[in-house]
């Protein structure tokens, strides 16, 4: 079955959520489109969630897709904070930072009760997790306001544990897509299979509907996921030049230069492997590293580089989230990218 029967939608479409460049602007323009637009969470505090759930409920009534992530909070390590921050003194130096005042703390929370009892209200149709799923007790609390629950698989053995553990969609994410990895049964990468590779294994072993997710940026691309059985796709690098994006223009420039030969996964940002641009810091510490904390403790030693470096025009210490179909994106609405994708259907607005 296609999303579009599950979700009741037009389009097989779905905005991947795209924490850090996006609001609730970009997914209500997806939605309005016949797409299924995306609101990513994990990086807003719980009245920020509860401002933009509501900004997409006054201007749709159409279905859309709350984004969260699952991930285990870590115990703060000293010894690790103070190795990482070690590795960057020499970019504190050079920026006249002070690694004594910068404060350490998570950049992302998982998702818990209090997030639940926020958007229960709404009782949100969609709501999707990245590294696997909450505790059994938040999946029913999920599943008993009447929302389908997607999440990311990386792996077959991952598809099968989403299906037994609750989830009634699966987001097959192949090793080309840029973000985060949405890996959490191990953290072996040699394990990971591009799209077109994962795609048929997983719905092969699983009778969830399954959506492809990863290098997918064209109307070839989604006619090939299609015809190799996925219910839907999902886009994420695509729409990240859309205006209706708040990707900033440092990184909205690397973009624009950027290939796919240009993207590596690291873990220097966040703690966690993700894919970006190859910048100053992946290029001199080496794009994966046993430096940085555990995810998202990374995060929070970087944050004055950055700023001192996007101040000065350049974003040597700035994520910059892509995936490796960064060169066939182009700069158009939201709208038009989303009916493009989907082979040119005309829908209402």
């Amino acid at each position: 079955m296609r999303i579009t029967e599950l979700f009741g939608i037009d389009l097989p479409i779905i905005q991947a959520p795209l924490a850090g460049v996006q609001g609730s602007t970009l997914a209500i323009a997806v939605c309005r489109a016949g797409g299924l637009g995306s609101l990513p969470c994990a990086m807003l505090a719980p009245e920020a969630i509860g401002q933009e759930v509501a900004a997409i409920a006054a201007a749709t009534d159409r279905p859309y897709n709350l984004n969260f992530f699952c991930h285990t909070a870590p115990t703060p390590d000293p010894t690790r904070e103070a190795r990482w921050r070690a590795a960057l003194a020499p970019y504190y130096a050079e920026f006249g930072i002070d690694p004594a005042g910068i404060a350490a703390g998570p950049g992302r929370l998982p998702f818990s009760d209090e997030i639940a009892d926020l958007i229960e209200p709404c009782a949100p149709r969609i709501v999707s997790f990245h590294f696997g799923l909450p505790a059994p007790r938040l999946v029913g609390r999920v599943h008993a306001w009447g929302a389908s629950i997607l999440a990311s698989a990386t792996t077959v053995d991952e598809a099968r544990w989403l299906e037994a553990h609750g989830a009634d969609v699966i987001i097959a994410q192949g090793l080309e897509a840029g973000g985060h990895r949405g890996h959490f049964l191990e953290r072996d990468l040699n394990g990971q299979m591009r799209t077109f590779e994962l795609l048929p294994r997983v719905l092969a072993a699983t009778r969830l509907p399954v959506i492809a997710a990863g290098g997918i940026a064209t109307p070839a691309a989604v006619a090939a996921a299609l015809q190799q059985g996925a219910a839907g796709v999902q886009v994420g690098t695509a729409y990240m030049l859309c205006p209706e994006a708040t990707t900033s223009p440092l990184h909205r420039a690397a973009l624009r230069a950027a290939s796919g030969g240009d993207t590596r996964l690291t873990n220097l940002f966040t703690g966690r492997p993700a894919r970006g641009i190859e910048n100053r810091l992946m290029r001199e510490l080496g794009p994966l590293s046993d430096l940085p904390p555990d995810f998202p403790l990374a995060t929070a030693a970087l944050g004055p580089l950055r700023a001192k470096a996007e101040a000065l025009g350049r974003s040597d210490f700035s994520p910059l989230w892509a995936g490796e179909s960064v060169a066939a994106i182009s700069e158009e609405s939201a709208a038009a990218l989303t009916r493009r994708l989907a082979g040119g259907e005309q829908v209402a607005t």
